[in-house]
């Protein structure tokens, strides 16, 4: 029987290294951040940006890497250095009161602006004053799932990088590309440019969701802008738009919050896009 690995020690320079990435300036520095959980690092482990594999570094407890051994191995054949390491360490480089026993360390991997306006993008969510991480994330799941082919946070939205971020994304992060910290104004000039219609969302838009897919007009390219969480957005972003539109409410609600109406906005798109005549049509050439 082989003699146990050892474990990593809390005073490691290499645990102190990674529990400085829990702050933003030292992330924006480093240009790496952490991903916590098994989803996560598996998609980590997978993803491969322009300067190579993605994920640097692994941290394990013993259990976790048992149970997620094909993730430990993987991530180890892709040449992250893989540390065994106690509960106490883990809980030094994790947010989460219960970490799942592992937690990678990633190069960042936005992708700059102009390269998702050089590939025609048909559906993009921006961010524009979005300030809740978890909200931040949930809304990249979203987008995923919807097909969008970008998520745009504005240099007014949340570090795309949080923790809180990382973590609600459940690994949809490391699927499509993500551009931060342009102005909103750059944003919407360049997806306009390139073909794109501009639609804000806002709960008091002249313009109805319902109405807008009756009338037939959200078939082609679209980007949705979706504000705050408590204020939504500002009348001088409102107006850089070429509609404002309002989800119907048909119940008692007073509104949604911003991940549900985003969800329903990118969807309303993707189904339009996908129709018969829409940008993304599935019928038979």
């Amino acid at each position: 029987m082989g003699t146990p690995a050892e474990l990593i020690s809390p005073r490691s320079p290499r645990v102190a290294a990674a529990r400085r990435l829990l702050r933003r300036n030292f992330r924006t520095k480093e240009r790496r951040f952490i991903a916590e959980g098994p989803q996560a690092v598996r998609e980590a482990v997978e993803h491969r940006g322009k300067a190579g594999a993605t994920l640097i570094e692994l941290f394990a407890t013993v259990e976790a890497a048992e149970r997620y051994a094909g993730i430990v191995a993987a991530a180890r054949a892709a040449g992250a250095r893989v540390h065994l390491a106690s509960d106490e360490v883990l809980a030094e480089v994790s947010q989460t009161i219960t970490p799942q026993g592992l937690v990678g360390v990633c190069h960042f991997l936005d992708s700059p602006f102009e390269d998702i306006l050089r590939a025609g993008p048909k559906l993009v969510a921006v961010l524009a004053h979005v300030r809740d991480p978890g909200n931040a994330g949930t809304v990249l799941r979203c987008a995923d799932a919807a097909g969008a082919d970008a998520v745009v946070l504005t240099d007014a939205s949340v570090d795309l990088y949080n923790p809180k971020s990382v973590r609600a994304s459940v690994g949809s992060l490391f699927h499509l590309p993500v551009a931060v910290g342009v102005p909103v104004e750059r944003a919407v000039e360049g997806l306009r440019a390139a073909g794109v219609r501009i639609l804000a969302a806002d709960g008091a838009g002249e313009h109805d969701l319902d109405a807008e897919l009756d009338a037939g007009t959200m078939g082609g390219p679209s980007a949705w802008v979706f504000g705050n969480e408590a204020w939504g957005l500002p009348q001088e972003t409102r107006a850089l738009a070429d509609a404002v539109v309002r989800v119907p409410i048909h119940g008692k609600a007073e509104s949604l919050n911003l991940a549900t109406a985003a969800a329903v906005c990118l969807y309303a798109s993707a189904r339009a896009q996908r129709a018969p005549g829409g940008c993304r049509s599935v019928t038979p050439s």
